[in-house]
C-alpha cells in the first residue's frame, strides 16, 4: 500500500512525496488520515529553517523522518481511522502525533481513541490543548486569580478557556487584533488591546511569540506575580526588559514546554493520561471557533507557505484528506 506525505524540502518550500507502507504487524495499526492540522508556531520555525542546531534532537517529532534543517517530514497533529489492527481499535477514530500523511503504520499504543461524541475535525486541537493543560499546571493557578493571557493564538485561547472555567478566576485575553474580542467572550474571558489591559495581575501567560508581547506581559504582572512564557522563538534572540520595576516588584519568569510533564504532576501523570484528558475536554462546541480554515491535502505545499507568512486571522488551519488517497 502506498501513501502520500508532505515534506519540507528547503527554506520555505515543500512537496508531497509518495512512500510505500509496510504491512501492519500484530501490535500495530494502519491508520487512514481524516484530518491533520498545522501548528503555526513550531512548524513555521521548521519551515523557515529556524530550529537551533542545539535543539535538533529535542525538537524531533515522534514519527519524524529526515533531519533538520531539511528535508524533513514533520508534524504532530493527525486524526484518522484505524483500517487494520487489533479488534479493540478497528474502525475507531484515533489521534496520533504523526506528520501530514495520507496513511501510516504505527504501534497500537501510539494512537488514542477519540470518544464518539467528539467530531474528528475538532480533535485536531488535541495537541494544542495538551500544551495549554501543561501550561496551567506549570503556572500553579489558584482559585480566584486574576489572569491575563497575552497572545490570542490557538494556545493562548485554550489557556484562557481553561483558566476561565476555574471558580473565581477573572481572565483577560490580550491581543493586538481587536477582532479577537468576540472569540474571547465566547471562551469565557474578557478582551483588551495591550494599551488598555488590566494591570496588577496574579498570573500572566505569554503566548504571542513577540518581544512586544513579552514586554506587555511583564507590565501587567502584579507584585511577586509569575509570567509564564509559552512562546518559543527558535534561533531568534529576544530582548527581555529586566530593568525598570522588574526587581522591585519581585517578578518571576517561568518557562513551560509540553515535552515534559509539569513537575507538579509528574509523579502521577504520564503522557497518555495527559493526552486522554485533553481529548475528553474537547467535548465543547465552542472550541470549533478555533478552526479558522480548511484545505485539501493536495494543496498543502502552496497553503503551507501562505499560512506561515502571515494572516492575522488564522488560528488552527485544518488539512482535509480525501476518502481514498493513493
Amino acid at each position: 500500500m502506498d501513501a502520500d506525505a508532505f515534506w519540507i524540502t528547503g527554506a520555505r518550500s515543500g512537496e508531497i512525496r509518495s512512500t510505500a507502507l509496510p504491512e501492519a504487524g500484530p501490535n500495530e495499526v494502519t491508520v487512514r488520515s481524516l484530518y491533520s492540522a498545522i501548528s503555526r508556531g513550531t512548524e513555521s520555525l521548521v519551515f523557515n529553517g529556524a530550529v537551533p542546531s542545539g535543539e535538533y534532537q529535542r525538537m524531533k517529532a515522534p514519527f519524524q523522518e529526515g533531519n533538520f534543517p531539511w528535508p524533513v517530514k514533520y508534524g504532530y497533529i493527525n486524526v484518522g481511522l484505524v483500517e487494520h489492527g487489533p479488534a479493540s481499535l478497528l474502525g475507531q477514530q484515533v489521534f496520533c502525533l504523526y506528520p501530514h500523511q495520507s496513511r501510516y503504520v504505527v504501534p497500537a499504543d501510539a494512537v488514542t481513541p477519540i470518544p464518539s461524541q467528539i467530531p474528528a475535525g475538532r480533535a485536531v486541537l488535541c495537541a494544542n490543548l495538551e500544551t495549554a493543560i501543561n501550561a496551567l499546571w506549570d503556572a500553579r493557578i489558584a482559585i480566584g486569580d486574576k489572569v491575563s493571557v497575552v497572545g490570542a493564538g490557538v494556545v493562548g485561547c485554550l489557556v484562557a478557556w481553561l483558566a476561565a472555567a476555574i471558580p473565581g478566576c477573572e481572565v483577560e485575553l490580550v491581543d493586538i487584533n481587536a477582532d479577537r474580542e468576540t472569540l474571547a467572550r465566547a471562551l469565557g474571558a474578557s478582551f483588551s488591546l495591550p494599551e488598555r489591559a488590566q494591570t496588577e495581575r496574579d498570573l500572566v501567560v505569554h503566548a504571542s511569540a513577540s518581544e512586544q508581547g513579552l514586554e506587555t506581559a511583564l507590565a501587567l504582572a502584579g507584585f511577586e506575580a509569575t509570567v509564564l512564557e509559552l512562546s518559543w522563538y527558535g534561533d531568534r534572540p529576544v530582548k527581555v526588559p529586566l530593568g525598570q520595576a522588574f526587581h522591585s516588584r519581585r517578578l518571576q519568569i517561568r518557562s513551560s514546554q509540553v515535552g515534559q510533564i509539569a513537575s507538579t504532576q509528574r509523579a502521577r501523570w504520564d503522557y497518555r493520561r495527559r493526552l486522554s484528558l485533553a481529548i475528553r475536554l474537547l467535548d465543547d462546541e465552542v472550541l470549533d471557533r478555533l478552526i479558522s480554515g480548511e484545505s485539501d491535502f493536495a494543496e498543502l505545499p502552496e497553503v503551507f507557505g501562505t499560512l506561515m507568512n502571515g494572516g492575522r486571522d488564522v488560528l488552527c488551519h485544518r488539512i482535509r484528506y480525501h476518502r481514498k488517497t493513493t
